[in-house]
């Protein structure tokens, strides 16, 4: 009997362990959602948390999940890895939430996906980009985002066609997401014969980046390209108009250039520069325009491409949690990879391509700063505003 017992004490433990433990019978379902809410990226965490914080707010008020209503537990990864890692086991081990969301920076995504897979946590991510993510065959491990390789394919359409450069500067943030994304234009740029000058990394948060596009206007490119988060962003433009640097076009790789806080940080030095981005009100995926108005309404500012993100992935957890058979881990990654729907953010379906697993296809779009507004302006047939091109820089920046 002795035995019995502790064969079934122990059987039960490993049951929780696995997520066997919780069931539909608790009051609420708990989700974990790892974010930046502290730090450098405290913006993007800011304009997630807030999207996420929405769509909870609408899938309880329908009813929730089979009676039962969702609970975001929402932890600050403060934009660190170590932290990341140490939160994710706390939402694990301690809160026993059923799956985890969330995901911003690359280098924090990757960690958390690491001790998700390890522990077999479902994890949607909804930014984290760099390809290495769902390289790994991580079968625990599923991205609602376009991997960084594939965020500059509608600007080199734009190059390609419009542009049509000659030469090429990158400037990118030293982090996971910086640099792979720089190496994937970099690669583009000389398959399309572009000539890349300058291939500079630096360290996020930096105060002069004077030095660096000194050389960048010495080597007079047709392209300057930038891979940044906010701060940095909004600082490399202002000082590239103090130095009267005159390209054929600034570009973003999204990331930072596509914040409402980028323009009110640049100011006139963000006028006219285009930027990757992922997402756009304008385009004609259900939900999407209403997404942006109810944000906006509510939160009396403008939301983009990284909030669309979390507002999709929400409904997409709502989802699976609707159609798992039960709250077992495995249960709920069976779900997540039948995943087929329609979302504000576009469609998501996790399929295995390239050397990804797990990989929904999500397209990129191509955006502009006029007049202090975020324009759609390629491709063409999809442009909320025609494309404004060639730009004299002296003469927006009024010199």
């Amino acid at each position: 009997m002795k035995k019995l017992i502790l064969v079934t004490v122990l059987l039960f433990s490993l049951g929780l362990l696995a997520g066997h433990g919780i069931s539909f019978a608790e009051d609420t379902i708990k989700v974990g959602i790892v974010l930046p809410l502290t730090g450098d990226q405290a913006k993007f965490g800011e304009i997630e948390k807030l999207s996420f914080d929405m769509a909870l707010e609408e899938i309880n008020g329908k009813g929730g999940i089979k009676g039962k209503k969702i609970e975001l537990v929402i932890e600050d990864d403060t934009g660190r890895p170590e932290v990341g890692r140490s939160v994710v086991e706390k939402l694990i081990t301690k809160d026993k939430v059923v799956m985890i969301g969330g995901g911003y920076s690359s280098s924090v995504t990757y960690a958390v996906a690491g001790v998700c897979q390890q522990n077999q946590m479902p994890f949607l991510i909804n930014t984290g980009a760099a390809d290495k993510i769902t390289e790994q065959k991580w079968d625990y491990i599923f991205r609602l985002n376009p991997p960084a390789s594939k965020y500059s394919a509608s600007v080199e359409e734009l190059l390609a066609e419009v542009i049509k450069p000659k030469t090429v500067t990158i400037l990118h943030e030293n982090s996971l997401f910086g640099t792979s994304s720089a190496k994937s234009f970099e690669k583009s740029c000389e398959k399309a014969g572009y000539k890349v000058l300058l291939k500079q990394g630096y360290e996020a948060g930096g105060i002069d980046f004077k030095p660096v596009l000194t050389q960048v206007k010495q080597l007079n490119p047709d392209v300057v390209y930038m891979v940044s988060y906010v701060m940095d962003a909004a600082l490399i433009m202002k000082q590239s108009k103090e130095l009267k640097i005159n390209p054929k076009m600034f570009i973003g790789g999204a990331a930072g250039f596509t914040l409402p806080e980028f323009q009110q940080n640049a100011g006139a030095a963000s006028e006219k520069i285009i930027s990757a981005t992922l997402w756009h009100q304008v385009l004609p995926f259900p939900g999407a325009m209403d997404y942006y108005n109810k944000f906006k309404a509510k939160f009396n500012k403008e939301t983009e491409y990284h909030g669309a993100e979390a507002y999709a992935a929400a409904y997409v957890i709502a989802d699976v949690l609707n159609r798992t058979k039960s709250l077992k881990n495995e249960d709920i990654k069976k779900a997540l990879s039948e995943t087929d729907m329609m979302t504000a953010f576009g469609p998501v379906k996790f399929t295995a391509w390239d050397k990804m697993t797990n990989q929904n296809k999500a397209s990129s779009y191509v955006v502009q700063w006029i007049d202090g507004k975020l324009e759609m302006v390629w491709p063409k047939n999809l442009a909320a505003k025609p494309f404004v091109f060639p730009v004299n820089w002296l003469k927006v920046w009024g010199y």
